[in-house]
């Protein structure tokens, strides 16, 4: 086994933490500063737009697309390392080198689903990151962890779709720049197979019917890396059959294909994110005496920063392993790799947030420090793309059946 990157990952690493260095780190409180001073919350500060300039003059765009034509190139596992270095910042380096979700998701959708009318206007401007967009799934009314649960109705009324539904914590929405939504709705409501009730279907941000009701917060917080949150009104929004996406009755199985690489995308930021909890650990640990003695010589100080150490050792080798499977195996054969490392990562590292967050006492709740807000994404992905309670059952039925 050879754990080394190759060459061409080694080059990317060192220009992307060069880059996050010399331009994201610094660029944190000036987001904040300018994002104070916009009309609207939701406005993109002028610096974010400096940086995805930068990033594409030093080739640092598009670093997620294996193999469609389009990005990069890279595969899962020449991504991996860099993704995790852009979770150090969430909030800023995912967008800044367009590698940011939904939009990786859906930029996935359209490169592998989409016909060629259909890439030319909005898969080649998402990969050009002149506009967002987001995907429309999840509703309020319905377990939603059953996607045949949605009830969004997609009906076919002479040559348009009529969409109708309502929608919510759909990332994305919220940024003045998303133009389009993919929406996933039922075509065939009463039909026998319930895998095949569902179609996508993509629904202009501008189209008659659509209305973005309210900003959805995430433990308080606007989360700006996805574009924010939104709950998103259809009203009998009507769009052209030419905006289906692939076939009717596809819906189940291309939301299956874009949720597995949004799975192990959020998992390899979220060990940057880790990582970033232990150097803050370990910078607040030598820095701080308490009952006259550093914090760096408490053993349950110790402790924590050994135990964080580990653990992301071990999560990251699960990852990286998950990585390789999928390139070599595909997403079906990287089936139960995927699951294991959905339910183990935000897990984990909302554990190693925790005990950097009760490091830093009051100052770890606070906007002062990016630790917080780092706790409210990774708990929220213990949620996002499927609970965690919905892998452990499917991964548990795939063990069991073993022995069945």
């Amino acid at each position: 086994m050879d754990f080394a990157f190759d060459a061409r990952t080694e080059e990317l690493r060192g220009r992307l933490l060069a880059f996050m260095d010399e331009y994201v780190y610094p660029a944190e409180a000036v987001a904040e500063e300018q994002r104070a001073a916009l009309a609207s919350p939701w406005d993109t500060p002028a610096v974010v737009g400096e940086l995805k300039a930068r990033a594409r003059e030093q080739g640092l765009w598009n670093l997620f697309l294996p193999d469609t034509g389009y990005g990069a190139g890279l595969t899962n596992l020449q991504y991996a390392p860099l993704a995790e270095i852009t979770g150090r910042s969430p909030q800023l380096a995912p967008t800044a080198t367009n590698c940011a979700a939904p939009d990786t998701g859906n930029m996935e959708v359209l490169a592998q689903f989409a016909d060629e009318r259909q890439r030319k206007r909005w898969l080649e401007p998402l990969l050009a990151g002149e506009i967002r967009s987001a995907f429309a799934m999840t509703e309020p009314e319905v377990a939603s962890s059953d996607a045949t649960n949605i009830t969004t109705l997609i009906e076919r009324d002479g040559d348009e779709y009529v969409v109708t539904g309502r929608k919510w914590y759909i990332s994305g929405a919220m940024n003045p720049d998303c133009k389009v939504f993919i929406v996933m709705g039922k075509t065939d409501p009463d039909g026998a197979d319930i895998r095949r009730q569902q179609s996508m279907v993509l629904v202009p941000r501008d189209t008659p019917g659509v209305t973005v009701a309210r900003a959805m917060r995430v433990f308080g917080y606007e989360d700006h890396s996805h574009g924010g949150h939104a709950e998103v009104v259809f009203d009998h929004a009507r769009v052209p059959v030419s905006h289906l996406v692939g076939e009717e009755g596809g819906g189940f199985a291309i939301a299956q294909a874009r949720l597995g690489p949004g799975r192990i995308h959020h998992c390899m930021r979220l060990i940057g994110m880790a990582e970033r909890a232990i150097e803050l650990m370990c910078r607040r640990a030598v820095s701080r005496t308490a009952f006259g003695t550093p914090l760096a010589r408490q053993g349950v100080v110790q402790n924590w920063i050994a135990d964080a150490r580990v653990t992301v050792e071990q999560l990251r080798l699960l990852v990286l392993k998950t990585a390789w499977l999928m390139d070599t195996v595909g997403n079906r054969g990287a089936h139960t790799e995927i699951q294991a490392i959905k339910i183990a990562t935000p897990r984990a590292v909302v554990g190693i947030l925790d005990r950097a967050i009760q490091l830093y006492g009051a100052g770890g709740v606070s906007q002062d420090f990016p630790l917080a807000e780092l706790y409210a994404s990774a708990r929220t992905l213990m949620i996002a793309d499927g609970p965690d309670e919905v892998h452990q059952r499917s991964l548990a039925r795939r063990e069991l059946k073993k022995y069945l």
